[in-house]
């Protein structure tokens, strides 16, 4: 789709702002990711103004930063400034893989910052004691979801703590991705939990109309 344009601080707030402005008096929006169709850490300046704007109780909007998460694909570089900031944020890893093989294939980024140093700059980002780094990862039908991709997930993820969203693919038309079988999903959740790591499956709403989670994309031009 490539880059249309990065988003100014003021247009991340006038998010918030325009959806506190639809709820009941008194209600506000109560958790903030910062995510979608690009990447957080790549528009830093603007991410980290957002974040101290929210957070600042007495000029801003007053927000915990335990309710407030950046979710990255894993720039390295940008997590260890965001980790000097002292903002106490959530952190979020699209994951996807537990190989350097599997994921370079799925994220390009990769190969920039494998996992090594992904996990690397994660062990260092600081926490708050009850703190978790969120790991998020889509579920492909034989590509990352034997019981080997959950063993060699416990092994990465060991001695950090963790929690992890298994994401089942959401299936449309053109791609050559499949959803894998509900007993696969279920059997690499075992072995997580097993394990000792919390780790939910997240099923997305609105795929019956091509909404859900990895199914938008831009319109046709015509």
């Amino acid at each position: 789709m490539g880059l249309a344009k990065t988003v100014a601080r003021a247009e991340a707030l006038g998010q918030l702002l325009a959806a506190n402005a639809l709820l009941a008096p008194g209600e506000r929006v109560t958790h903030i990711v910062f995510m979608g169709m690009g990447e957080p850490l790549a528009n830093y300046a603007a991410l980290v103004q957002s974040l101290r704007v929210l957070t600042d109780a007495r000029l801003g909007l007053g927000y915990s930063p335990r309710r407030l998460t950046v979710s990255t694909v894993g720039l390295v570089a940008g997590i260890e400034k965001l980790a000097r900031e002292d903002l106490k944020v959530n952190l979020a890893i699209s994951l996807h893989a537990a190989s350097d093989e599997v994921r370079s294939r799925l994220m390009p980024v990769n190969r920039a910052w494998n996992l090594e140093a992904l996990m690397r700059a994660v062990r260092a980002y600081p926490l708050a004691p009850r703190q978790h780094v969120f790991f998020e990862y889509v579920m492909l039908d034989g590509v990352n979801d034997t019981p080997d991709d959950g063993q060699r997930l416990v092994r990465l993820l060991r001695g950090v703590r963790a929690k992890v969203n298994l994401i089942p693919f959401n299936d449309w038309d053109g791609s050559t991705f499949r959803r894998p079988p509900l007993a696969r999903i279920l059997a690499f959740q075992t072995i997580l939990l097993d394990a000792g790591i919390t780790t939910t499956v997240r099923w997305s709403k609105g795929e019956d109309i091509g909404a859900a989670c990895g199914q938008l994309k831009e319109p046709a031009v015509a």
